[in-house]
């Protein structure tokens, strides 16, 4: 998924971080804002649906 979104807006965003953890946990944050919590909703994001939402709030952000 990290290297979908690395691809798609490369150009929009100066960094892109992937912080190992342990107990299933899979956070997404975009400048702080939490975009998805698997251990608040208990799942795996959808990656298509993802990566539209990171573009989508990428120009609020920069």
């Amino acid at each position: 998924m990290t290297e979908k979104i690395a691809h798609d807006y490369s150009n929009r965003f100066s960094r892109i971080s992937l912080v190992p953890s342990s107990g299933g946990v899979f956070e997404v944050r975009l400048a702080g804002r939490e975009i998805h919590s698997k251990k608040r909703t208990g799942e795996f994001p959808d990656q298509d649906a993802l990566v539209a939402r990171v573009g989508k709030l990428l120009p609020s952000v920069s």
